[in-house]
């Protein structure tokens, strides 16, 4: 059972919906508090995500492979949610690993413990479909950028939208974030 470190994923809930104590009871008994070292592989791409982790300090990558190089999709950091989304929803493999960038201390939510507080609290996916707005407005951004913006314009529109973690974030995942090279990237930051 996990006790005051609640907090933090509680206000996030609170955002969101109204918890009451049944619901914050049910997510207690059904988080597991867990430990990433930097560099750690937290999911593998070969594998089913079956767990969601709300991170509590620390940032994450969510990443795939193309022909054999690391492409960052995004960075999950303190307050948010990390998993594979489309695996943790079809439970089928899919292309994302994610690793730990730095220390990383999270609640973990398996996928059939989330289904439960679906099914037992109607506030749960209502909390679900809010969040997601969130996320699919955000999604939504980087797609405008990346299809209709500049090198330079790409840049500062992630500076802008990772304003509190990217100077956390090595150079070579922001450029890999941003589809262009690490020279390239390199050059726009000596133009500030």
């Amino acid at each position: 059972m996990i006790t005051k470190q609640t907090d933090t994923l509680f206000k996030h809930f609170e955002d969101y919906i109204k918890l009451s104590d049944a619901l914050k009871t049910a997510l207690t008994e059904r988080l597991v508090f867990k430990t990433f070292k930097k560099g750690e592989l937290v999911h593998d791409a070969n594998k089913v995500c079956t767990k969601s982790y709300f991170i509590q300090k620390g940032l994450m990558r969510v990443y795939f492979l193309k022909d054999g190089k690391e492409i960052s999709e995004y960075f999950p950091a303190e307050g948010e949610w990390s998993n594979s989304p489309r695996s943790f929803r079809t439970r089928q493999v899919d292309i994302y690993y994610i690793d730990a960038i730095e220390q990383v201390d999270a609640f973990c939510l398996g996928v059939t413990d989330l289904m439960y507080l679906f099914e037992n609290f109607p506030e749960m996916e209502r909390y679900a479909r809010l969040s997601m707005g969130t996320v699919f407005g955000h999604f939504m951004e980087r797609i405008t950028s990346m299809r209709f913006t500049t090198a330079k314009e790409k840049y500062d529109h992630f500076i802008s939208t990772y304003h509190d973690i990217y100077h956390r974030i090595p150079l070579g995942m922001i450029a890999s974030y941003l589809g262009i090279t690490q020279e390239t990237l390199s050059r726009i930051r000596a133009e500030k």
